[in-house]
């Protein structure tokens, strides 16, 4: 086995679910072949209260999530948590293009670090809408005097640089509610991530983005969905529809309680009816209810279809307002809770006419077996964003674009000027 020396910083992810609140902390471990992995030291979970469809409901209740989760992995790591890179998420956010140009600064035209960081900073110069601020400019490919679909010009001579980029922005009050919320737990923030994005770090691979992917997080008010192409993010999107939207159907459609829908779901789900069979029966009292009754599974299959057919349509037309729709060689990696449901895959490739499959975290290594739960690909993605840029600090100008210490200073001042 390679000997490891660790690396004393850790890396925290905070992903402020709708359902639950989840932490993960991990450390880049260098092997003595110069190679390095990340690791996953501590996972945490906690029932997420006080947050609604990605947006900060009740800042106290959130605090309170928050901590708790924190807590628990401090434990487990055995250190103090004063940092995080933290995921924001809600049908508010939206992309659009943006395209910066400026002139090469040096004399003899050769394009440095700094022209770059020019040019993507040129193409913030965007109308947002109102009350919108930028969270990511993302660079898709850069012109140099015309020479179009460079990835890094960084040596190369010319006159004129030019940036093509997506540029991520979300509603301004969202935005600080969570900031304000993160900060009164005590923890700085590294930076807040678009959460889609951060699970596009962790489950796909290089290969798959250059090909052409989709990621698609099923979450439990919101299902949010990136597409990638030639390595670069054409399209994020959130929608409004998620797991807990099946769970209030098979409520309503069992006329039972939701805590009893939402076992049967998870134990007993299933996407395809028609791989059930006809007399399988289930007893609700068996997940929970207060009477016995037996319901079909069959039935309860074609209640969970039916939902889940219709955020595939949504994901499909997504795909195809960017015409992409049936065109993706890597096809659509499913991830986030909702996606634990039987039968996902199968449905999945029937309706989007695409390849399907599941979306684990890559080259992750970590001690708790939740490492590989598709509930917990945000907190890991965070983690891995977080050592992507330790460990590549030119990235930092591409992906932690936003700084939100623009909005945190004055927030983080204000709770230190109430400490007496």
């Amino acid at each position: 086995m390679a000997k490891r020396k660790v690396q004393s910083e850790i890396i925290t992810g905070i992903d402020i679910g709708s359902t639950a609140v989840r932490v993960a902390v991990g450390k880049i471990v260098n092997l003595n072949n110069s190679d390095s992995e990340l690791q996953i030291l501590a996972i945490s979970e906690v029932n997420s209260e006080g947050v609604n469809k990605g947006n900060i409901a009740s800042i106290e209740e959130s605090v309170s999530a928050i901590s708790h989760a924190l807590e628990q992995a401090e434990r487990m790591v055995g250190l103090p948590i004063e940092h995080a890179w933290v995921s924001i998420s809600g049908t508010h956010i939206n992309s659009q293009e943006s395209k910066g140009v400026v002139a090469i600064a040096k004399s003899d035209g050769e394009i440095a670090e700094e022209d770059l960081e020019r040019a993507v900073n040129a193409a913030k110069t965007v109308a947002t809408p109102l009350n919108y601020e930028i969270l990511h400019v993302l660079p898709k490919s850069f012109c140099v005097d015309g020479q179009t679909g460079i990835k890094d010009p960084v040596g190369m001579t010319g006159v004129r640089l030019e940036v093509d980029t997506k540029i991520i922005q979300g509603q301004a009050s969202n935005i600080k509610n969570i900031t304000k919320t993160v900060y009164r737990t005590g923890i700085d923030i590294d930076d807040l991530v678009f959460s889609i994005l951060a699970c596009g770090e962790a489950v796909v691979s290089q290969r798959q983005k250059d090909l052409g992917v989709a990621v698609v997080n099923i979450g439990g008010a919101t299902t949010s969905l990136v597409v990638y192409e030639e390595g670069d993010i054409i399209h994020a999107k959130v929608l409004p529809v998620g797991s807990e939207h099946i769970t209030n159907d098979l409520a309503i459609g069992l006329r039972t309680s939701i805590d009893v829908a939402e076992k049967l779901k998870i134990d007993y789900g299933h996407c395809v009816p028609q791989d059930i069979n006809k007399k399988e029966l289930i007893d609700l009292a068996s997940v929970g209810a207060d009477m016995k009754e037996e319901v079909s599974l069959r039935y309860v299959a074609e209640i969970i279809e039916a939902r889940m057919e219709e955020i595939l349509e949504k994901v499909d037309s997504e795909l195809e307002s960017i015409g992409r729709s049936g065109l993706l060689p890597a096809g659509v990696v499913f991830t986030g809770g909702g996606a634990k449901i039987s039968g996902l895959i199968e449905l999945a490739k029937n309706k989007l006419g695409l390849p399907a499959s599941l979306g684990y975290s890559l080259d992750i290594s970590g001690l708790s077996e939740k490492v590989g739960d598709l509930s917990f690909t945000t907190a890991v993605g965070l983690v891995k964003w977080g050592a992507n840029l330790q460990s590549n600090f030119r990235n930092s100008i591409f992906k932690a674009s936003r700084n939100v210490e623009k909005v945190g200073n004055k927030i983080k001042s204000w709770f230190k000027s109430l400490v007496p």
